[in-house]
């Protein structure tokens, strides 16, 4: 799927050890106006004659807010609680220092983040597990989408996913698909619908979850996904009221489509090489096809020098768009990463293509920016030239490329200048995301919106205001209602006016099972906490951020939701000082510990996850961590004083007889008695034997050879400096692999699908 479809996901599952077995797993989802509230309930059990540890996780939607979770063991019920960061981090750590228990570790996927909560269950009792999420469903490409990833692991007696979805401007269409669903399946499935409502239960039996009536396996392993869209006219869209609050949705259709302006703007440093670059190129070549005629574009590529392929814009006719598509497949990786300057020459073309008035007076102007690397100068003047440059009259989209990327650089720049970041994860269809990203983007029919309602009539109110809408998607504006007021009229800056009578449209949501509590105020302060967030991130003043962040985190309390700003602190049930820290992972990692990173990320042989590792060893004590004498390599770790992160890497290779050592400082070779140092604040590589070490400036150091594990040290800058270990084709370790890492490495264990582990 590409990365323009919209997850509403979740991930379930319960390991279980011996005679732990999961009797019931309910997830309950209420979607009222794009607004879904879901929750989790799992039921097990342990049957064994000792205790056994239960863990509970579930993979939800980064968008999500988690609003509650409990856990309740014979009868007595444990709940999460939610609090301000800095109290529940101190909280945490003062169970830590007494030996309790070790954070929880929160990894995110492209849509998802985990929640994971372990318990010790004694013999013959039961637990229930709680979870509760909501969050606002988002249109793209003209639908929404809840996805849930189906992932037992084991045979439920009482299993079902129940959803029913409640959109009173009236459902246009309802479908459901399946990666696992079989003949046998298919029966557990029932879909129900009429004008407004629809109702989708998957309740499988036993017999029905079993692969074959001999065997205690189960079917369900996949994802069963529901899409829908609701009715709409060309209007000033549609109101909904509850309780005094409103909800605005806005999203007119068959409107003519503006042309574009559109600068290609792509990274091609040494860090690019490889697949990334092959995928870039598939990408945009497939990107230049969707052009419209009417279209203007060009090409500028950059790593220490930037390229034009034009220095104008031309027009996306057949001939140019091939003139371009030859250009792109020169493209090929080397050198730095000059941002600074690739930015302000996509500016500079498109003021004289303007001063020129070489393009059409309707049309939107765009640049698309695609990179995986650290920028050459500094960061705070790249962003400062880039504003200055773009001048509020050219929007900028920020695609980050892998996890090496500085995406909060990105995500500030993008967000200065009236776009948006995202993520293209380093992955097998990393072209299919970046041709996604340009689906969302290539059809803009508004510009400039801006939605008014009466004044002193509202007291609260989400962005009302709007530099682009695209064909496929929604505006979604939400506040709250003065007592007094009647009528509610509301109009767009272009050609819309309606009028909405309270009274009536709150008789819309009067009696309906289909809804919950105060939805619509729920909705609303989910949106004002996203985007003061997104405000505090390109706030210009530190007062005004603090302002910003101060408001989020002060709703985030009220309403009970696990944002950035907040965690969720659970209690063990064994003793009253054994936490677990449930903490919001942001975008810019792959992974999230409680108050660190982990200390490593493992990719098992062909497995599509990793494992995020921990260690509890002493500082400046050498860890070893992988040891295969059949490859002849070995690797050993020490850790910096507070333990936190690594700081120095020795590996060893026996043929050719090569050591290196890595600290934060430098990188240092040594072979046949010569030493060879490379710093950090600049790139180089050598090669020795067909062994090549390459060291990329201020970010990376690989070692690799044909048939051998590939390493890599990163060297991550921020928040303090430290070193972070990866290895690369890991089927070639040998069954002979031993040290901390290498035991999970031999070709002899077989690892179940979809397994994350934790060592502490």
């Amino acid at each position: 799927m590409g990365i323009a479809e919209f997850h509403h996901t979740f991930y379930f599952n319960v390991f279980f050890q011996n005679a732990i077995e999961i009797y019931s797993l309910h997830v309950d989802s209420t979607v009222t106006s794009r607004f879904a509230h879901t929750v989790i309930t799992s039921k097990v059990v342990n049957k064994a004659n000792e205790s056994q540890e239960a863990v509970f996780e579930v993979e939800l939607p980064k968008t999500a807010f988690i609003t509650n979770f409990s856990m309740s063991i014979d009868g007595k019920t444990y709940p999460g609680t939610i609090k301000e960061k800095a109290a529940a981090q101190e909280q945490y750590d003062i169970a830590v220092s007494h030996g309790q228990t070790a954070g929880l570790v929160k990894t995110t996927g492209r849509k998802l983040e985990q929640f994971l909560v372990s318990v010790n269950v004694a013999s013959a009792s039961k637990v229930t597990f709680e979870l509760i999420y909501e969050e606002l469903l988002k249109r793209q490409l003209g639908k929404y989408e809840l996805l849930f990833k189906v992932r037992p692991k084991q045979l439920v007696k009482h299993f079902q996913i129940d959803v029913r979805i409640f959109e009173p401007q009236g459902i246009n269409f309802l479908e459901t698909d399946s990666t696992f669903i079989t003949n046998e399946l298919t029966e557990a499935l029932t879909t129900v619908q009429n004008e407004t409502k629809a109702h989708v239960l998957f309740k499988p039996t036993i017999a029905q979850q079993k692969k074959s009536p001999e065997l205690e396996e189960t079917l369900l392993d996949g994802d069963l996904i529901i899409r829908y869209d609701v009715k709409r006219s060309v209007s000033a869209g549609d109101i909904q009221i509850v309780n005094g609050y409103f909800v605005h949705y806005f999203a007119p259709s068959e409107m003519p489509i503006f042309p574009k302006n559109v600068i290609f703007v792509v990274d091609k440093s040494g860090s690019m090489s490889g697949r990334k670059i092959e995928q870039t190129r598939d990408a945009l070549m497939k990107i230049l096809e969707d052009l419209r005629p009417e279209d203007h574009f060009s090409l500028i590529t950059f790593s220490s020098l930037v390229t034009e392929w034009k220095n104008t814009l031309l027009q996306a006719n057949e001939q140019n768009v091939e003139s371009a598509k030859r250009y792109v497949k020169t493209i090929m990786a080397h050198g730095g990463t000059d941002i600074n300057k690739a930015l302000l020459t996509a500016a500079n073309t498109l003021d004289k293509a303007n001063y020129a008035e070489t393009l059409q007076a309707k049309s939107i102007s765009m640049i698309i920016l695609l990179t995986d690397g650290q920028p050459t100068e500094d960061i705070e003047i790249i962003q400062q030239n880039v504003q200055k440059a773009l001048k509020g009259k050219y929007v900028l989209y920020c695609l980050g490329f892998g996890f090496d990327v500085s995406y909060k650089f990105l995500e500030k720049m993008a967000l200065d200048n009236g776009g948006i970041a995202r993520r293209i994860y380093e992955d097998s269809d990393s072209d299919l995301q970046l041709q996604g990203f340009y689906q969302e983007v290539a059809t803009p029919i508004l510009k400039e919106i801006e939605i008014q309602y009466p004044e002193n009539s509202i007291l609260e109110l989400t962005q009302n205001s709007f530099k682009l809408f695209f064909d496929g998607s929604e505006i979604v504006v939400a506040g709250k209602i003065d007592n007094e007021l009647a009528v509610l009229p509301h109009t767009s800056n272009l050609v819309f006016m309606e009028e909405t009578n309270i009274k009536e449209k709150e008789k819309v949501f009067q009696h309906q099972k289909y809804i919950f509590g105060n939805f619509i105020e729920r909705l609303w302060a989910y949106l004002t906490i996203q985007q003061l967030l997104e405000k505090s991130v390109s706030a210009q003043e530190e007062q005004q951020k603090s302002l910003q962040v101060a408001r989020a985190l002060e709703l985030s309390l009220k309403y009970s939701f696990v944002t950035c700003l907040t965690s969720m602190v659970v209690t063990k049930p064994d003793d009253q000082q054994r936490l677990q820290l449930a903490n919001k992972p942001t975008e810019s990692g792959k992974f999230y510990l409680a108050n660190e990173y982990p200390h490593f990320l493992l990719q098992l042989p062909g497995q599509n996850d990793v494992i995020c590792l921990n260690t509890d060893g002493k500082s400046h004590t050498s860890i070893n961590l992988i040891s295969d004498p059949d490859k002849g390599i070995s690797v050993t770790g020490k850790l910096r004083r507070n333990r936190n992160h690594f700081v120095l890497f020795e590996i060893t290779y026996l043929n050719p007889h090569v050591q290196l050592q890595v600290s934060k400082k430098e990188v240092v070779l040594s072979h046949n008695g010569h030493i060879t140092k490379f710093p950090w604040t600049e790139s180089a590589s050598s090669t020795i034997q067909g062994l090549k070490i390459a060291v990329e400036k201020e970010r990376s150091l690989t070692v690799s050879a044909p048939d051998i594990i590939t390493i890599k040290i990163s060297f991550v800058m921020s928040p303090n400096r430290f070193l972070g270990l990866y290895f690369m084709d890991t089927d070639l370790f040998s069954d002979k692999a031993s040290g901390l890492l290498g035991m999970y490495y031999p070709s002899s264990i077989v690892w179940p699908k979809k397994r994350r582990m934790v060592l502490n």
